[in-house]
């Protein structure tokens, strides 16, 4: 009797183990299935113009809205991310895909000229994702969305900033301007800073690249809604044409002794 037990219960524990084993591979045969099926549907609906599929569309956006936009998202995703959200959020409602999967809050890296480094301005970043997405590859009788990306950086390089001014401002008082003559982060923002006597860290400096970017955003739309319109003539150069090496045609802000430094008062 106590063999038999011992045989049932043996019986009972591999019976057991060989159903698991049935369920868990029923299981991974559906979870690939499913997988598969997903990855054929994300296809389908590339096919039908959706993610993969390149430039995108774009509709005209009002620019006083999408600088109202950039300013209050500065203060959760900084330069880049924000001129990207203030067009690509408009357009999510305005247009669904493929704005709707474009993971903007990841282009928060671009704070501080990337990470930190004090390199190309974020909001020069931004603005160059946004018109390549949309302008795309250069096509006959249209412009590419690197020259028009190339026009803005000038223009940020030349514009006394900021010259967008919220309806709320987030510090008060008279707000400093500079010519950055860079599209530079630490050359823009160093140069503010000597302007306007303030620490990176103060609310005013804070507040000025929020406007900064803002005005980024204003300008972005302008050109993007001339360029919807026909009527948009690049202005947009490449400065390796003239200097036979990828550069930009205002190196002596960053290799001279114009490089800025921490205002004195706060050394």
């Amino acid at each position: 009797m106590e063999d038999e037990k011992k045989e049932g219960s043996a019986l009972t524990r591999r019976s057991l183990l060989i159903n698991t084993g049935k369920i868990a591979l029923g299981a991974a045969g559906l979870v690939a299935a499913t997988a598969g099926g997903m990855g054929l549907l994300s296809k389908a609906e590339a096919k039908g113009g959706t993610t993969e599929k390149w430039p995108w569309p774009y509709v005209k956006l009002d620019p006083q809205k999408t600088a109202d936009i950039a300013y209050e998202e500065w203060y959760r995703i900084f330069c880049g991310g924000a001129v990207i959200s203030s067009v690509f959020s408009q357009l999510r409602e305005k247009v669904g895909e493929p704005y709707k999967s474009f993971p903007v809050d990841g282009f928060i890296f671009l704070k501080g000229g990337i990470s930190g480094w004090g390199t190309i301005c974020g909001s020069n970043a931004g603005a160059n994702i946004v018109t390549n997405l949309i302008l795309g590859p250069p096509i006959a009788g249209s412009d590419d969305g690197m020259m028009m990306g190339s026009e803005i950086m000038q223009w940020y390089s030349d514009a006394s900033m900021p010259i967008y001014a919220p309806k709320v401002p987030k510090t008060k008082g008279e707000m400093p301007k500079s010519r950055a003559d860079s599209p530079l982060c630490h050359v823009s923002v160093g140069k503010w800073m000597k302007a306007a006597n303030k620490d990176l860290k103060s609310p005013e400096r804070k507040d000025r690249c929020a406007r900064v970017t803002a005005s980024m955003a204003y300008h972005l739309v302008e050109l993007l809604n001339a360029w919807k319109d026909g009527k948009y003539q690049t202005k947009g150069t490449f400065p390796s044409a003239a200097y036979g090496i990828n550069a930009q045609s205002n190196c002596m802000e960053c290799h001279s002794t114009n490089v800025p430094s921490p205002p004195t008062a706060m050394k």
